[in-house]
C-alpha cells in the first residue's frame, strides 16, 4: 500500500500541469490577499479620518460653549481669570476650524461647513463685541446685545449644522465599515475557494500530505491563540475605557461641586453684603420721598431674586439635599420644585434603597434628566417617579403622559439619556426606554443594590 502511494505521488508530481496549477493557485491567493489588504487599509484610513472629523466637530461645539461660559463668567464677576478659558477656546476654535475645513474641502458638505465656519466666526465676534463694550463700561449696550437673543440663535444654528455634519460623517463611517465587511467577505470567499483548490493540488503531492495536515493544524492553533489574545486585549481595553469614563464622570461632578461651593461662598457673600447695604440705606432715605423708597424696594427684590437664582444654580450643579439629607428627601425636594415651577402634577412612590454615594448621585441625575426631558420635550402634564428595591436590585422609573416618540426610528437630539445609559451600564445596571407617539414615555433603570448600605 505504501509503495502504491509512493508510485502515485511520483506520477502526479511529474504531471505536466500539476506544477503550473500549484503556481496559479499561489498567485491567485496572493492577489486576493493583497487586494483585500489595500481595500481594507483604505477603508480603515477613511474611518480614521471620519473619526477624527467627528472628534473635531464635538470639540468645536465644546470650545464654543467654553468660550461663551468664560465670557459669561467674566461678565458676571468682572474677574479676569475667566478670560483665560475664553482666550484658550478661541485659539483652539481657529485650529479646529482649519482641520475641519481641510476635511470637508472636497466633500458634499463643503457648503454646510462654510456656513458653520461663518456662524462660528460671527458668534466669536459677538462674544468679543460684548466683552469690548463691557470693558468700555458701556453696560447698557452689552446688556442690550445679550438680551436680543442673537447669540442663542447662533448657537442653536451651530448645533444644528454640527449635528448635520456629524450625521453625514456617521453615514460615511457606516459605508466605510460596510466596505470593510465586503472586502473581508471577498477575501473570505476567495481564500476559501482557493483553499479548496489548494487541497486539490495538495492531493497531487501525497508524500507531503502529512506535513500539510500538520501545517494546517499549526495555523489553526496560531489563529485560535491570536483570537484569544485579541479577545483578552478587547476586554482589557474595554475595562480601561470604562474606568476612564467613570473617572471623567467623577471629575465632572467634583468640578460641579467646587463651582457650586465657590458660587455659594463668593457670590453669596456679595449678595448678602449688598442686601445689608440696602437695609442700611433705608432709614437714611426715609425722607427722600416715595420714589426713592420705591427704587430701594425694587433693589431689594432684585437682590432676593439674585439670591434665589444663585441657590437654584448651586442646586443644579450639586444638590446639597443629596449630601445632607440623603437620596429620598433629595428626590422629594427635586420633584416638588419641578411641580411648583412648571405647574404640573408629579407623583412619587419613593422608598429608601441600599445604594452607595456614587450610585445615589447617578439616580439623582437620572431623575433630574428625565424630569427635564418630560417637561421640555414631551410637554407632559403629569409625571410619576418610582424608586424601590427588590430581588437584590434597585429599580428606578420615570413615566409621563407627554407626546412620546418612536424609539426605533426617532433618536432624541440630546445626549443626556445616552450618557445616562452608559453611566448605568458602567455601574453594572441598565436603562430601557419605552415610548410611542401620543402614548407618553416610560424610562426604567436598574442598579445592583449595595449590600453594605442598608436603608434606615
Amino acid at each position: 500500500m505504501l509503495a502504491s502511494l509512493r508510485r502515485h505521488a511520483t506520477r502526479w508530481s511529474h504531471s505536466a500541469w500539476a506544477y503550473p496549477l500549484a503556481v496559479a493557485v499561489g498567485l491567485v491567493l496572493i492577489a486576493i490577499s493583497e487586494s483585500s489588504y489595500w481595500f481594507a487599509t483604505g477603508s480603515m484610513d477613511d474611518l480614521g479620518q471620519i473619526g477624527q472629523a467627528r472628534t473635531n466637530m464635538q470639540l468645536l461645539h465644546r470650545l464654543m460653549l467654553d468660550a461663551e461660559t468664560g465670557q459669561r463668567g467674566y461678565l458676571l464677576t468682572g474677574r479676569s481669570e475667566y478670560l483665560a478659558p475664553y482666550r484658550a477656546a478661541n485659539e483652539e476654535i481657529t485650529a479646529t476650524l482649519a482641520k475641519l475645513r481641510v476635511h470637508f474641502r472636497d466633500s458634499a458638505q463643503a457648503d454646510t461647513m462654510r456656513e458653520l465656519e461663518k456662524l462660528v466666526q460671527q458668534k466669536s465676534s459677538e462674544l468679543q463685541e460684548v466683552l469690548t463694550l463691557y470693558d468700555r463700561s458701556q453696560h447698557a449696550a452689552w446688556r442690550e446685545v445679550m438680551i436680543t437673543g442673537i447669540g442663542r440663535e447662533q448657537m442653536e444654528r451651530i448645533r444644528t449644522l454640527s449635528e448635520q455634519l456629524l450625521a453625514h460623517e456617521t453615514a460615511s463611517a457606516i459605508e466605510s465599515r460596510a466596505e470593510v465587511y465586503r472586502t473581508l467577505l471577498m477575501n473570505r470567499v476567495g481564500v476559501g475557494a482557493m483553499t479548496l483548490a489548494s487541497l486539490f493540488v495538495l492531493m497531487l503531492y501525497l508524500r507531503q500530505h502529512r506535513a500539510a495536515e500538520q501545517m494546517r493544524e499549526m495555523q489553526r492553533l496560531a489563529t485560535q491563540a491570536e483570537r484569544d489574545q485579541l479577545e483578552r486585549e478587547v476586554r482589557r481595553r474595554t475595562r480601561d475605557l470604562s474606568e476612564l469614563a467613570r473617572h471623567l464622570q467623577n471629575t465632572r461632578e467634583d468640578e460641579r461641586h467646587r463651582l457650586a461651593r465657590e458660587l455659594h461662598d463668593e457670590l453669596g457673600a456679595l449678595l448678602t453684603a449688598a442686601k445689608l447695604d440696602a437695609a442700611r440705606l433705608r432709614p437714611r432715605i426715609a425722607g427722600a420721598g416715595p420714589e426713592a423708597l420705591e427704587r430701594l424696594e425694587h433693589l431689594g427684590r432684585m437682590l432676593n431674586e439674585g439670591v434665589s437664582l444663585k441657590r437654584r444654580i448651586i442646586e443644579d450643579l450639586r444638590p446639597s439635599a443629596l449630601d445632607n439629607l440623603g437620596l429620598v428627601p433629595a428626590l422629594e425636594i427635586l420633584t416638588r420644585e419641578h411641580a411648583q415651577r412648571n405647574g404640573m402634577a408629579v407623583e412619587t412612590l419613593i422608598e429608601a434603597v441600599p445604594l452607595g454615594k456614587e450610585a445615589e448621585l447617578t439616580v439623582y441625575r437620572f431623575v433630574q434628566e428625565a424630569l427635564t426631558n418630560a417637561i421640555k420635550h414631551a410637554k407632559a402634564t403629569r409625571i410619576e417617579v418610582r424608586l424601590a428595591a427588590r430581588d437584590g436590585h434597585v429599580h428606578i422609573g420615570v413615566s409621563d403622559d407627554g407626546a412620546g416618540f418612536d424609539v426605533d426610528s426617532v433618536q432624541p437630539r440630546s445626549h443626556g439619556l445616552a450618557g445616562m445609559r452608559y453611566r448605568f451600564e458602567s455601574a453594572g445596571g441598565r436603562l430601557d426606554i419605552f415610548s410611542s407617539p401620543g402614548q407618553g414615555t416610560r424610562i426604567e433603570a436598574v442598579l445592583p443594590a449595595d449590600d453594605a448600605v442598608l436603608p434606615a
